[in-house]
């Protein structure tokens, strides 16, 4: 796989970094935690530009979102978890995965797009509860831009950093996601507490 992300790279450039990050939407197990620190290495090395190589990982993020985006639209929660269930484990996503972003949306509103394109696992998911509660595309688009900014920044300039050790990210990233995770769910649940004590 990392051999696969960086001959795309290197041959195909900023085109390259928006394919990857398309992709990463649409089959999850492509990992953008080594697609732009691997960018951000290549900028370090002065074989790429810092803004343009973010400007092609945010643009291919959100395109990628879309189609998940009007999954949900379209298709509906049935048909979609059904098909899940059955075409699910090539991109590694379940019923039950589209059940707990469905969750995280009914939570929290609109503003969970931007939250979730923050946390691995769930950021490309979360376009699907999306779609299924007709969220509007001028929001949908909005949030997902500014948490993928905030998100492809961070990983480009982790990769920057790191230099030829950019592979660290990866290694890095998912137990730091874990603990957002368990934060926010920690956050969300004292929130509700001190509601139900107000009332």
């Amino acid at each position: 796989m990392q051999e696969w992300i960086t001959s795309t790279m290197t041959s195909l450039g900023y085109v390259g970094i928006g394919m990857l990050m398309f992709l990463e939407n649409l089959f999850p197990p492509i990992p953008s935690e080594l697609i732009m620190p691997l960018a951000g290495f290549t900028v370090h090395e002065g074989k790429m530009e810092l803004a343009p190589a973010i400007f092609a990982g945010v643009f291919g993020t959100v395109v990628g979102a879309l189609p998940w985006y009007y999954a949900g639209k379209l298709l509906g929660e049935e048909r979609l978890k059904s098909l899940a269930d059955k075409y699910g484990k090539w991109i590694s996503i379940s019923a039950h995965d589209i059940e707990k972003a469905k969750k995280w949306f009914e939570r929290h509103g609109n503003k969970t797009v931007l939250f979730c394109r923050l946390v691995p696992g769930v950021r490309t998911l979360i376009s699907i509860p999306a779609g299924l509660a007709n969220m509007a595309l001028v929001p949908f688009l909005l949030y997902s831009t500014i948490g993928t900014t905030l998100w492809v920044s961070f990983l480009t300039a982790a990769g920057y950093v790191l230099g030829q050790n950019y592979e660290l990210v990866d290694e890095y990233i998912g137990p730091l996601s874990k603990i957002v995770l368990v934060t926010i769910i920690i956050a969300f649940i004292l929130w509700v507490l001190r509601k139900r004590l107000r009332d």
